[in-house]
């Protein structure tokens, strides 16, 4: 009995995410720390034609790659903490209407945005929506992540073209895709 306590214990430990890579800068570091990670992130990649990178971009600018992300706490008088922002969470910050949407339409409700391989499962099938229903490439980090974050009724109705402070990070996540594919060129090879 011992033993196989020990044995579950041992098992549990090497499930656990003990936090982002050391540096979210390099996607070789990222994928070499946490080969699951490359594995889920090549598996979404084959079923829905949304490049690695594209997939990297996006959860390192929601979470810097932090499993409990959260938006900014709000406060009332000042000091009393009365929620968050918005019930965006995890990896991909997906609000809790679009997490359900998701986990319905895939028949699914064990699905956790806490989990690396879940949510990249999630943004292949969101960004499979977008391609389809807005007509935005895959690999064009800027505009998948612009109805990412706008949600495809925003995207549709242009609302980001009011937000030049959200036109600059959806800039920003091209070009983190950008480093991200650069990078991974040179490393893939050998991470399978």
């Amino acid at each position: 009995m011992k033993k196989f306590l020990l044995i579950l214990l041992l098992a549990g430990c090497s499930l656990v995410d003990f936090g982002p890579p050391d540096s979210i800068e390099n996607a070789c570091n990222i994928v070499k720390t946490n080969p699951n990670w490359y594995r889920h992130m090549n598996r979404v990649e084959k079923k829905w034609d949304i490049p690695m990178s594209v997939q990297m971009a996006v959860i390192y600018q929601e979470s810097k790659f932090e499993r409990n992300a959260r938006p900014p706490r709000k406060y009332r008088m000042g000091v009393i903490p009365a929620g968050y922002e918005s019930s965006a969470y995890g990896y991909g910050q997906v609000l809790d209407g679009t997490w359900k949407w998701y986990q319905d339409s895939i028949g699914n409700r064990k699905v956790s945005r806490t989990n690396y391989g879940d949510v990249v499962e999630f943004i292949g099938w969101y960004t499979d929506i977008s391609a389809r229903d807005l007509n935005i490439s895959k690999r064009d980090a800027k505009n998948v992540y612009l109805a990412y974050h706008e949600g495809h009724a925003g995207y549709r109705k242009g609302n980001h073209g009011n937000k030049a402070w959200l036109i600059d990070v959806a800039n920003k996540v091209d070009d983190i895709e950008e480093r991200y594919r650069n990078q991974l060129r040179g490393c893939r090879v050998g991470l399978l």
